[in-house]
């Protein structure tokens, strides 16, 4: 059957398509220069319309995508579109039979995935919309159809409603999922610590995302939730002992993990791990050579003196590298350099020992050759860089000399033949479940590590626990960006908070919480305390008080109650304390560094040194170019990690906090601390 326009009316219309041919499941519109072939599944709509002489036949298609098929005798178009309209309702009906019993199938399958009791992923609603899309694609008619019919409403409204609102979705069937967890394992979470767990670190626990971030605040509990978390896998059959890897960032933090797990979770078969242990059991399994780490790693002392005497080698052989030593020092650094053989100064050379040591191990972080360090470094400083890794280079020869003498590795190579090993595949790993603690001190080449074990093992979930307010050692290589950023580095997963702390008061919460987030990069996440403060928790005294503060603490402080000195360097330890032990015999003073005290706790917090001159508080921003070079490029916010050092400092505290100022000179965070309501007072 075929409908043509008239000669009259093929002439006034001007338009390409003058006649349309009905084919078997279909239409074939044409003209002189065009023809389009439209098959029943791509017709969305066919519209028949009278003009003032002729009639039009309209062809709707999808994307809004119409042909149009102008001057036709009107008698003989509604005879045609009458026809055709009904062989086209009569295939669609046919068509929908399959439509309906495809989607059918679908709306069961979305039911049996979200029906059973586990945590519904990203990874499997990624894995329902693909398989959703890919049935729908073979559907005989189009998506903007399937609502006409019956037999296909249903169905298609809850597959249309997983495809367009997924997350959402998915969000609601978890929040049910929990809940139902949280009431039927309420046992569980009730006695797996030594108190129960409150509703945000349960939560936690019970997420099962493949890569999931838990944002945990100072004296949050987040060791409780990683030991929860490897308890929960074990009650639920997730997982056993042996597929459940603990990381933490030293040995003794490591052992006081081990305590817990022994403890509360009555099995020694989950053993925590440092990076660099987990690193050489993968070379251990999967090397016939066993490397051993060099005795230096452990001997700060023969570490120092081994970089010393290397400079003072170079400097005493070679004029050029003493000219440019000498530059180095006194040009970037700013340093009184002695004149003549500066290097033999010892005081000089106990200065720099620290600082070489540091930019070694920036340099063997990084792993690659000079060339590819040089080449990595910002375009402004990569001259002077040069320069600088030249002067450094024989001292890396030195160093690579006393491992080869020693037969060992050092930590940074440890991790660097562990990658190898994995990305060859000599170590398969046996790990599901991947738990970090303190997650917010990674560095790129742990991150690697990590993202090594992942590839080998698709499945395998990573769990970080961290809190990017404490993120304090990018001195060291720790970047914060991998815990800001979880989800670009690691993968498209959730994060959650906890949201209490157990250590300190409101009013210290308060403080410390308000002067962190005054820097936008850092994340948001709520704190809240369990016990009350008054508004002298927090108190900004003059530094030339401490004797006056120790006295009055001494009359009331129990000798149980530990009282935390805290200072932004080791040589700023007080004179007040020489005399501790016979002027305040019962007081329990601790003196440490802020960096040193990350993981501790006190009764009462003394933090001296806020001041702005030499050795100030917050301390200078000025880096050296190897550290510009080598560590990841700082926030753009004035003093951010310094910030965080001080929120550090400050959450140690159970109950009171004093903030020794020099009056002088005063710290630029002293008017910000007094800005969010923090009292200066005279006297203690």
């Amino acid at each position: 059957m075929e409908l043509k326009a008239t000669s009259l009316g093929k002439h006034l219309a001007q338009h390409p398509y003058n006649r349309v041919k009905l084919l078997t499941a279909g239409v074939e519109v044409k003209g002189e220069r065009h023809e389009y072939l439209i098959p029943f599944n791509q017709l969305i709509a066919i519209n028949c319309k009278r003009g003032l002489v002729w009639g039009e036949l309209e062809f709707v298609l999808p994307d809004d995508k119409v042909v149009r098929l102008h001057g036709t005798e009107w008698a003989e178009t509604q005879r045609f579109f009458h026809h055709l309209n009904s062989l086209w309702m009569s295939w669609s009906a046919e068509m929908s039979e399959v439509a309906a019993e495809v989607l059918a199938a679908q709306r069961e399958e979305i039911a049996q995935r979200t029906r059973k009791e586990v945590w519904f992923k990203r990874s499997d609603m990624q894995g329902l919309q693909d398989n959703l899309r890919a049935a729908i694609a073979a559907l005989p008619l189009p998506q903007s159809r399937l609502s006409e019919f019956e037999n296909c409403r249903e169905a298609w409204a809850v597959c249309k409603a997983w495809l367009e609102q997924g997350e959402e979705r998915r969000h609601q069937r978890n929040t049910a999922y929990t809940e139902r967890m949280l009431e039927k394992y309420s046992a569980f979470f009730e006695q797996v610590e030594s108190s129960p767990l409150n509703p945000s670190q349960a939560r936690a626990v019970v997420n099962g995302e493949d890569s999931l971030l838990v944002l945990a605040g100072a004296g949050s509990g987040k060791t409780s939730v990683l030991v929860a978390r490897a308890g929960w896998l074990l009650q639920r059959g997730e997982a056993t002992e042996e597929q459940i890897l603990l990381l933490a960032f030293g040995r003794q933090a490591a052992q006081e993990m081990d305590e817990r797990i022994s403890c509360r979770l009555n099995t020694e078969a989950i053993s925590a791990r440092t990076f660099h242990s987990l690193a050489l059991h993968i070379i251990q399994q999967g090397s016939k050579k066993v490397p051993r780490v060099s005795a230096l790693e452990s001997d700060t002392a023969g570490r120092h003196q081994l970089l010393i005497d290397s400079w003072q080698q170079q400097c005493r052989e070679k004029k050029a590298m003493a000219k440019g030593w000498r530059q180095w020092l006194s040009e970037e650094l700013e340093w009184e350099v002695p004149d003549g053989e500066y290097w033999q100064d010892k005081r000089l050379a106990k200065r720099l020992a620290g600082r070489l040591d540091r930019w070694l191990g920036l340099m063997r972080m990084h792993g690659g050759s000079q060339a590819e360090m040089i080449a990595s470094a910002p375009e402004d400083i990569r001259e002077l860089f040069t320069r600088r890794i030249k002067l450094m280079a024989p001292l890396l020869k030195s160093w690579k000399t006393a491992l080869k003498a020693e037969e060992a590795v050092d930590f940074s190579g440890l991790i660097h033949q562990a990658i190898n090993v994995l990305e060859k595949g000599r170590f398969i790993s046996p790990w599901k479940h991947i738990l970090v603690d303190e997650f917010q001190d990674i560095s790129p080449q742990r991150a690697a590590l990590l993202a090594a074990l992942r590839r080998q093992n698709s499945h395998t979930s990573l769990y970080a626990v961290g809190d990017d307010w404490q993120a304090i050692y990018r001195f060291s290589g720790a970047e914060m960006a991998l815990t800001t950023a979880f989800s670009h580095h690691f993968g498209e997963g959730d994060s959650c908070a906890l949201d209490t702390t157990y250590r300190f008061n409101d009013r210290i919460g308060e403080i410390a919480n308000g002067f962190v987030q005054q820097n936008p990069h850092q994340l948001h996440k709520p704190l809240n305390s369990l016990t009350k403060g008054d508004k002298k928790a927090v108190i900004l005294l003059a530094d030339d008080r401490l004797d006056d503060l120790l006295d009055k603490l001494s009359g009331y402080a129990l000798p149980e109650q530990r009282i935390l000195v805290l200072a932004r360097y080791h040589h700023l330890r007080p004179a007040s304390l020489e005399k501790a032990a016979t002027r305040w015999p019962k007081l329990n003073l601790d003196f440490m560094t802020i960096h040193a005290s990350k993981g501790q706790q006190a009764d009462y917090v003394i933090i001296l040194g806020l001041q702005e001159r030499k050795d100030g508080f917050p301390a200078p921003a000025r880096e050296s170019i190897m550290e510009q070079a080598l560590l990841p490029q700082p926030e753009d916010f004035p003093d951010a990690e310094e910030r965080r050092l001080l929120y550090v400092a400050l959450t140690r505290a159970r109950h009171r906090v004093w903030l020794m100022f020099n009056k002088q000179d005063p710290s630029v965070f002293v008017d910000t601390l007094k800005r969010l309501g923090v009292p200066a007072v005279n006297r203690p």
